[in-house]
């Protein structure tokens, strides 16, 4: 069935099918999004907390690498949570309590003074990294809550013939959200708290702590820190009520299946036996296991999926940190830098989706194999440039790895919802969850310690290394199908013996 025409069985529902698909992808692009404008500011707000407390990079890598493997594990619960509730009451409900965690942190300093007494010295600080680990593990999991519902919902609505170019488009979100993120952050960063750069004590404290952590240019960033002094607070207080906001849009505006609105299924996306014996417990299970659990393409994805994230968060994660401390950027210029290595993925999203349809068949297999290689390939040249490279150069090398990096995080998870059908899509990206964010963690803890121990010169040649590893896994599955349906259909099923 050629693609224009792949809607046409739908009759006289299709202008409503459609309609419904649009305001699908919508709502869950916005609301995603916004998931990523109350996970993303951490980061952000990483350089103003070493400023005022001293806090070391790999404090910071075991709280990003706790905070991952949860995230991940929860992408896995709730890729089973959403077979049982509806997806948009998940992903609103996991919206609002990343929320209420995100105001508690912007509160950590003020609890850890209620602990320990004090507002300063090794206790406070220590109870402080406590509070700040506690609080990003719950947004971590309440995070894990945003992505099984759209990946279980948007097969129900896109047929699989144009779901990399819709998911692709759809994909954005992330990539929007994050880097409005950095900047609305990185802005909050240079414009609120309070102004002691006349006290000299600050001024003081503010250089050691950087000077500690070898800062460049410690004493002149340490005026820039002390003129807004707890301004990385807003980069939590803000964020949180645009989530609160979202939340309700959410619950409001989706529906998970077409049958919820009265219209029919997406013709072409039959499950076999699966529902023409009823949906019991024992076929699902039987289902499940040959498309997921036995599913060599499925496995084959989840495991790339850890080397593509640790590729891309050991830059996303890390960016404002090492711009401004390896490469000598102020906040806003190593914010706007990172903003566009997220906007750089945008259009390399965009157009790996519609590579992957156009030229590869819908095998998105193929085009990640392409992107991995692009990635490593710019890498390597940001590795390379001198340290007195400008910001035009620093920033072009990112952009271009951007630019290739978001093609597999995109393509990997539209994959797994074609090779394990819309179905079994969400267990399938809970698996590709816990893997890519073990990925993640292990990308805080390597940055964390590489940096501080080797230098970040040694980091960038470690994500050189994990990028060709990645694109070899994926030639591996060249040969791979564009879709699971077939398989799903062949099924034989216990009781049809």
């Amino acid at each position: 069935m050629a693609k224009e025409n792949v809607y046409s069985s739908l009759g006289e529902s299709k202008k409503k099918f459609m309609s419904w698909q649009m305001r699908t992808i919508l709502v869950t692009m916005i609301g995603y999004a916004i998931f990523y404008f109350v996970r993303k500011n951490f980061s952000v707000a990483m350089p103003g907390m070493t400023a005022e407390y001293g806090i070391t990079n790999k404090s910071f890598g075991w709280i990003i690498f706790f905070g991952s493997i949860t995230y991940g594990f929860s992408r896995f619960v709730n890729g089973y949570t959403v077979d049982r509730f509806k997806g948009r009451i998940v992903m609103a409900l996991g919206l609002l309590l990343c929320a209420l965690s995100n105001f508690a942190f912007g509160f950590g300093t003020n609890l850890s003074s209620l602990i320990t007494g004090t507002e300063a010295g090794p206790d406070f600080i220590s109870i402080l990294i406590l509070v700040m680990g506690i609080t990003i593990i719950l947004n971590q999991f309440f995070q894990g809550m945003g992505y099984p519902p759209c990946a279980r919902i948007l097969p129900h609505w896109i047929h699989p013939s144009e779901l990399a170019t819709k998911m692709s488009i759809w994909n954005c979100s992330h990539s929007i959200g994050a880097a409005l993120a950095v900047v609305v952050c990185g802005y909050l960063l240079g414009s609120m708290g309070q102004d002691l750069s006349a006290n000299a004590e600050v001024v003081s404290s503010i250089q050691t702590n950087l000077e500690a952590n070898e800062v460049k240019d410690a004493a002149n960033q340490a005026l820039v820190y002390a003129a807004h002094y707890g301004a990385w607070k807003f980069c939590f207080y803000v964020p949180a009520c645009l989530a609160l906001v979202g939340a309700i849009g959410i619950f409001i505006g989706l529906r998970d299946e077409p049958k919820e609105v009265g219209l029919p299924d997406l013709p072409d996306t039959g499950l076999g036996g699966l529902k023409d014996g009823g949906m019991s417990a024992a076929r699902r299970k039987r289902f499940e296991s040959v498309m997921v659990w036995k599913n060599r393409w499925v496995w084959t994805f989840c495991v790339a999926n850890l080397f593509v994230y640790v590729v891309r968060m050991g830059v996303l994660d890390w960016g404002p940190k090492f711009l401004t401390e390896a490469r000598g950027l102020d906040i806003k210029s190593a914010t706007w830098t990172t903003a566009a290595f997220e906007i750089a993925g945008i259009v390399g999203t965009l157009v790996a989706g519609w590579c992957t349809d156009k030229f590869f068949k819908g095998k998105g297999h193929r085009m990640c194999v392409v992107c991995m290689a692009g990635a490593a390939l710019f890498m390597t040249t940001f590795a390379l440039l001198p340290e007195s490279a400008g910001i035009t150069p620093i920033a072009a090398t990112l952009v271009g790895a951007g630019f290739f990096i978001y093609g597999p995080q995109a393509l990997i998870g539209i994959e797994l919802g074609n090779q394990a059908t819309k179905e079994a899509s969400a267990r399938a990206n809970g698996i590709a969850g816990i893997l890519g964010y073990l990925g993640s963690g292990l990308a805080g803890l390597l940055v964390g310690y590489i940096a501080d121990i080797y230098g970040w010169t040694s980091v960038f040649y470690t994500i050189i290394v994990v990028a060709i590893i990645g694109m070899f896994i994926l030639i591996s599955m060249w040969k791979a199908p564009r879709d699971g349906y077939e398989r799903a259909a062949n099924i034989v099923y216990d009781d049809e013996k």
